[in-house]
């Protein structure tokens, strides 16, 4: 086993944790600095970083000829984002879900993937269809930063500002701005070379104790490129930053769709081929996973540890489903079954009853207030 690989695999770690710090140190300052909320912030910066090692890959198997990779790689990642990172992080500590997230960010998560269905249903994202996904993301951040801002104007208005040392303000205002995309920067940096430190030594490590390249693809590799979302959520968590955190995972799956596909699309010789399995297997998972988010966001504004626990549960589940369904192994009937006629009716009768729960208590809540 080389020694050197050893030694990147355990500094893979410290890069992970150093480059999370400082992604979520610089966001949370920046989103002061230039007046926007650490939503947004999560939702578009912080987002849009964390989306580059898919944006990295997929143009890298794009231009090579392998458009499944290119397809897996952002739907897999959407999948593992919310099921495995979110997961994780409500068992953390519950998450406080903004209500911005619930009226428009989730349900145009939920529209786009269903877009990226309906586009790829004859088998191909063409350049013109790239096209269309690119636009969607550049008139999202647009609207999402202004919004912010106007949203931050109006509530300045209200607050009595003193005029003297405006100026000397505008300064350290902008060096603080420079210092805070500075650590951004670094922090992805620290984020990206990390991962792959950590992803290539544990390859390695598999490979030394004859664990199969099936496996080893499943869940190693396919959980290196939400690495940087899994640090950054759990550094974010540590220091509350919880709006950051959610809206991370929210934008990077929006990201990952409008601007990765529809980039990877828009520069491939004659657009991305999508395999049949994607088309109806892994794209309705991603569907169901969106989906999900709505009723547990709503059900209160907060992800329980015990809803985390459920989507790290399912993340087994659809792990152990591919391994099972690529080995062709004799318990996947068997498994099926279960899953079809026990697991998921029970949790979508749980959602429907915590849904219906939370919308009886929202009148009684209103008159409290009002009396």
């Amino acid at each position: 086993m080389d020694s050197i690989t050893l030694v990147l695999f355990a500094l893979g770690f410290f890069l992970l944790a150093g480059g999370a710090e400082l992604l979520v140190r610089g966001a949370s300052e920046l989103a002061e600095t230039i007046g926007i909320s650490r939503l947004v912030v999560g939702l578009t910066i912080v987002a849009f970083g964390t989306s580059a090692p898919e944006l990295a890959v997929n143009m890298q198997s794009a231009l090579a000829g392998q458009p499944d990779i290119a397809v897996g790689n952002v739907v897999g990642s959407n999948i593992l984002n919310i099921l495995l990172v979110l997961g994780i992080a409500a068992l953390i500590a519950p998450l406080a879900v903004h209500k911005r997230l619930v009226r428009l960010e989730v349900p145009l998560m939920i529209g786009v993937s269903f877009l990226l269905l309906f586009l790829a249903y004859d088998g191909l994202l063409s350049r013109w269809e790239g096209l269309l996904l690119a636009s969607g993301i550049v008139f999202y951040t647009i609207f999402a930063i202004k919004s912010s801002r106007d949203e931050t104007d109006v509530q300045s208005q209200t607050d009595d500002t003193p005029e003297s040392g405006e100026n000397s303000g505008k300064k350290s205002a902008s060096g603080a701005l420079i210092i805070q995309l500075l650590l951004i920067v670094v922090g992805l940096g620290l984020l990206v070379l990390g991962s792959n430190w950590l992803v290539d030594g544990a390859v390695m490590i598999a490979k030394y104790f004859g664990i199969s390249e099936l496996i080893i693809g499943l869940t190693i590799v396919s959980i290196g490129t939400s690495l940087p979302e899994l640090a950054t959520v759990v550094v974010g968590c540590i220091r509350g930053e919880q709006d950051l955190v959610v809206g991370n995972l929210v934008g990077s799956n929006l990201f990952n769709i409008l601007l990765v596909l529809g980039f990877t699309s828009l520069v491939a010789p004659a657009g991305i081929e999508v395999s049949q399995a994607a088309i109806w297997f892994d794209m309705p998972v991603m569907i169901v996973v969106a989906l999900a988010c709505l009723p547990i966001f709503f059900t209160g504004y907060l992800i329980e540890r015990w809803e985390g626990g459920l989507f790290l549960a399912y993340y087994v589940a659809y792990t152990s489903f591919l391994f099972l369904n690529a080995t062709q192994h004799s318990a996947l009937s068997t498994f099926n079954t279960i899953m079809l006629w026990f697991v998921i009716p029970i949790t979508v009768v749980t959602m429907l009853v915590l849904v219906w729960g939370s919308f009886k208590q929202t009148p009684s809540t209103n008159n409290d207030k009002s009396s």
